[in-house]
């Protein structure tokens, strides 16, 4: 069974798709970290992504692993754990826009669809209910208000990088909440949009674990309607 978990920015995708997954004994899969590796790679090895040639011979060798960790995944890219790196503001700044890459996302939808071949599995991101697993047999499109989404995001980010961001303001975070939303929603490929089958859940006044309760319901219904 797959599990599409799509939405914007700071919704809450991964914690609760992450617990979602622990719940019913699936395997998760952030596709979201898997274009910040990329996206990582491209930045350390000063790839001109711009420019088609040199983005192909890039991705004709780019190479990343998941390991599981004391329960926690790591993320390997060439053997480097960069679990920590991929998190950080040079990453964040560039991922979108490497995200909307034709080629890109060629590259990391082959993958992705090749892991969800005879799994459980819920998978989180922006495009999975539309274009990656149009069939997929629950579809979850999670909404948020703006101003509640920057307050968590901001505060993710203070917790885990404190030193670099510390000019960082509550203010910026709202701003680019807003322009990730309107990049992410109008690029020309793979937009961010709600399945026609998917169920919206506004996670602005709910828990992490109401939210995964929610969903749980949700896939028994569609499991009863399927018997």
């Amino acid at each position: 069974m797959i599990i599409t978990i799509d939405g914007p920015i700071a919704t809450g995708k991964s914690s609760i798709a992450k617990k979602l997954a622990e719940r019913l004994g699936f395997i998760h899969f952030d596709t979201g970290a898997m274009y910040r590796c990329l996206t990582y790679a491209l930045l350390k090895q000063n790839v001109n992504y711009h420019e088609l040639s040199d983005l192909q011979k890039f991705l004709d060798h780019f190479n990343f692993d998941i390991q599981l960790e004391n329960g926690e995944k790591r993320y390997l890219v060439d053997k480097e754990d960069v679990t920590y790196h991929i998190r950080g503001q040079q990453v964040t700044e560039k991922v979108s826009e490497v995200s909307a890459i034709k080629e890109v996302r060629i590259k990391l939808v082959t993958l992705q669809q090749k892991w969800a071949q005879n799994v459980d599995a819920v998978f989180e991101g922006r495009d999975l209910g539309t274009d990656v697993f149009p069939n997929a047999d629950l579809k979850i499109f999670l909404t948020g208000q703006t101003e509640i989404r920057a307050k968590r995001r901001f505060d993710e980010l203070r917790a885990k990088f404190p030193k670099e961001t510390e000019a960082l303001s509550l203010e910026q975070t709202i701003e680019d909440i807003n322009r990730r939303d309107i990049y992410d929603s109008t690029r020309k490929i793979s937009p961010l949009r709600q399945a026609e089958d998917a169920f919206v859940v506004d996670t602005t006044e709910l828990s992490i674990d109401q939210i995964v309760e929610k969903i749980i319901l949700l896939k028994e219904r569609a499991n009863a309607h399927e018997n």
